[in-house]
């Protein structure tokens, strides 16, 4: 059985769950279902409005992830205060923004549709300790030359000790066989072979930015060192990776974490490592600070974490970082071919390149005669895999 949930994080907790048993040879199947809800959420000493994330688990044959709607959503503090959440694009955003403050208790509750009644432990927001700088350094990890994303912190109190990252990157892209022309097809009339027309190009396929976040569990810890400073990589990319070819932009994040959800996100790193779901080893269910209030025999998956969180953007240039270096291979290889537009058996491929043109799948270079040159499409057309629009953040 598959299990599908919105977040990555839990994706293989989930398996391990279902599959604890397993020691022998399975063939994935759904033949037995046992339904969780999985609950993320994680309210920080920032002031925005706040998102909690709740699913269900799903089989194998269920294409889409199956968000928990209609539950009612809030979270309540020692003084009385309840901050509700609504429904919104699959999630649950809080209705006014508020921010978690030292020293106030607060739980999660939800009331969800079908009757059930879950709540968190109390939790308090943990210490503060806000990173101190992000660079971007050519250093060698495992013999492998690249960039490190290194982050540093100091907390003179030794009180934080426990952190967890995250980061979602942006770079741009640069199509390298863009064309000012481009050839479209036109249908042949009457039975007429089709024909092909060579037109000006749009310019927006040529440069593209794709973000994305990080899927893994990056933690780490001061709790074994004399004093509380945090000398951190939480990325590094390979200096033959196309995504640093241009420019490139990193948000980190970092979240001071309390000993009890460092816990938990440890565990579920070591559960979601390179060891088989399928191993003699399997970890069971893992509790977090969720339970059912109808039932404790409820599966409920997840964490209500109440962290403080600091943040910083960067940019580079590959040509600052290696000014002698040719830029890194480019998303796909981008060979060259020549094909004569003419129908019948070869070396005519006017059906081809019909084809080729029609579906976007090979991109126009230029054309001698009836001898046209041409690459695959993501080598001359960007948005073949990325996005043509610049992110609002973007600083060229």
């Amino acid at each position: 059985m598959k299990i599908k949930i919105t977040s990555n994080l839990f994706s293989l907790l989930l398996l391990c769950f279902i599959f604890n048993s397993c020691t022998e040879p399975y063939i994935l199947e759904t033949n037995t279902y046992e339904e969780a809800l999985v609950v993320e959420a994680t309210i920080t000493n920032e002031l925005k409005k706040q998102e909690i994330t709740i699913t269900k688990t799903s089989r194998f044959e269920d294409k889409e992830t199956q968000i928990e709607k209609g539950a009612d959503v809030f979270i309540t503090d020692n003084t009385g205060t309840r901050y509700h959440f609504e429904e919104e694009s699959g999630k649950y955003i809080s209705t006014i923004e508020f921010q978690a403050i030292p020293g106030k208790e607060y739980r999660l509750n939800i009331n969800t549709k079908d009757g059930r009644t879950i709540v968190s432990t109390t939790e308090t927001l943990s210490a503060i300790n806000p990173m101190q700088d992000v660079k971007a350094a050519v250093e060698t990890k495992d013999s492998l030359r690249g960039v490190a994303i290194r982050v540093s912190s100091y907390d003179p109190t030794n009180t934080a000790k426990y952190y967890r990252f995250e980061y979602e990157e942006t770079y741009k892209i640069i199509a390298p066989e863009w064309r000012l022309k481009k050839a479209i097809t036109i249908d042949g009339v009457n039975g007429a072979n089709p024909t092909l027309e060579v037109i000006a190009n749009d310019p927006n396929t040529r440069i593209c930015y794709s973000t994305k976040k990080n899927t893994e569990i990056i933690l780490t810890s001061t709790n074994e060192l004399n004093e509380d400073r945090v000398d951190f990589v939480p990325r590094f990319i390979s200096d033959q990776n196309y995504i640093i070819s241009h420019r490139y932009c990193i948000l980190v994040k970092q979240y001071v974490e309390n000993l009890p959800a460092y816990t938990y996100y440890k565990t579920l790193k070591k559960i979601s490592g390179t060891e088989s779901i399928l191993s003699p080893l399997q970890p069971g269910f893992l509790n977090g600070n969720l339970k059912s209030v109808n039932n404790p025999n409820d599966k409920i998956m997840g964490y209500f974490d109440v962290a403080s969180v600091s943040s910083k953007r960067i940019y580079f240039n590959y040509i600052d970082l290696f000014p002698k270096d040719p830029p890194p291979p480019y998303y796909t290889k981008c060979d060259e071919q020549a094909l004569l537009f003419c129908f019948g058996p070869p070396p005519c491929y006017g059906d081809e390149l019909v084809y080729y043109f029609a579906n976007n799948l090979m991109t126009y270079s230029l054309h001698e005669g009836i001898l046209y040159h041409i690459y695959p499409a993501p080598c001359g057309d960007c948005t073949t895999f990325s996005s043509n629009i610049k992110p609002p953040f973007w600083v060229d």
